[in-house]
């Protein structure tokens, strides 16, 4: 390289960081542009890296959860497999772990919301942007739709067998197994109260794992409380509706089986259930029981609890 080429060379490039393996990319900044990423989809995702955190985690939670939802109904039918695989039981924890690892998986980037209620109660009562809100949700909802479209693809088959043909598809076969359908025996006034309920201990429990004063976990464990907090609310309170407990959760596989020949019973159901249960229930609980929290326990300034 001649002596002209090298100081034009460090001239436009400057080296932000050198790893020790070989194998790690260097990174470098083009002083001209002021770009500090080594090709244009890097510097897209920069911009847009907090809602793909949240598409990615939201996915990975539908995924776990409505997968283990068919694992366990469709494998009840011996057509489909030879024995059971799976009970109740099963099915919480594939909500839980998928939740703790959704978290994970976004945690750092985003702050794990995966949950429309849980970005509109941080909105509401704590300093979370609202300028966030939309493309938190969005995402949010995209990333179920996708999840719960991976599941179908995956079990289309067992779901074939399971409902009897490949042209047939019902509620009460195997719609349950992507959205929540409430019990028979609950009236409207239970099914809002249990989903309130359930969405309302959840953010309970998502603020107290995140209160530095209150007794924190160490920041890596944090998936694992919101795991645990999804175990016990699906073992204790998921029987009547199947504790959505999230708007995206319940919305975008809802979506996903409509597009996909269930009918648009799937919308119809109880008078819109889908709109004034999962969605408004899961997100007035969590505002009422992020107020809670914010009046009783925590005293950062973040709040509005707290704020002069």
């Amino acid at each position: 390289m001649s002596e002209v080429a090298e100081r034009s060379e460090q001239h436009n490039y400057e080296t932000l960081s050198a790893y020790s393996s070989p194998n790690e990319v260097v990174l470098h900044v083009d002083k001209a542009k002021g770009s500090q990423h080594p090709n244009r989809w890097a510097e897209i995702r920069a911009s847009i890296r907090e809602p793909l955190a949240e598409f990615l985690g939201t996915m990975i939670l539908i995924i776990f959860g409505c997968g283990g939802n068919c694992q366990v109904v469709l494998s009840s039918n011996t057509a489909v497999a030879s024995s059971p695989k799976g009970d109740f039981l099963s099915l919480n924890f594939g909500w839980a772990i998928g939740a703790g690892i959704g978290v994970w998986v976004s945690g750092g980037v985003s702050g794990g919301h995966l949950n429309p209620a849980v970005t509109l109660a941080l909105a509401s009562v704590r300093d979370f942007p609202w300028t966030k809100v939309p493309s938190y949700c969005i995402a949010q909802l995209l990333g179920a739709i996708c999840g719960a479209g991976i599941v179908y693809a995956n079990y289309y088959h067992a779901i074939n067998v399971y409902e009897g043909g490949s042209g047939i598809r019902t509620i009460s076969g195997t719609g349950h197994l992507f959205a929540t359908y409430a019990a028979d025996y609950m009236s409207s006034a239970g099914c809002f109260f249990s989903e309130f309920l359930g969405a309302a201990m959840l953010i309970i429990a998502v603020l107290a794992a995140t209160d530095r004063k209150n007794i924190p976990p160490p920041t890596g464990l944090i998936p694992f409380v919101v795991c645990l907090a999804i175990l016990v609310i699906g073992i204790t309170l998921g029987m009547e509706t199947g504790y959505a407990i999230n708007p995206a959760r319940d919305l975008g596989p809802r979506i996903l089986t409509a597009m996909v020949g269930y009918g648009k019973d799937v919308f119809n159901f109880r008078h819109q259930y889908w709109l004034w249960c999962p969605i408004l229930g899961s997100i007035l609980g969590m505002q009422c029981g992020a107020l809670a929290y914010d009046l009783l326990i925590y005293t950062g300034s973040d709040s509005i609890v707290n704020k002069s």
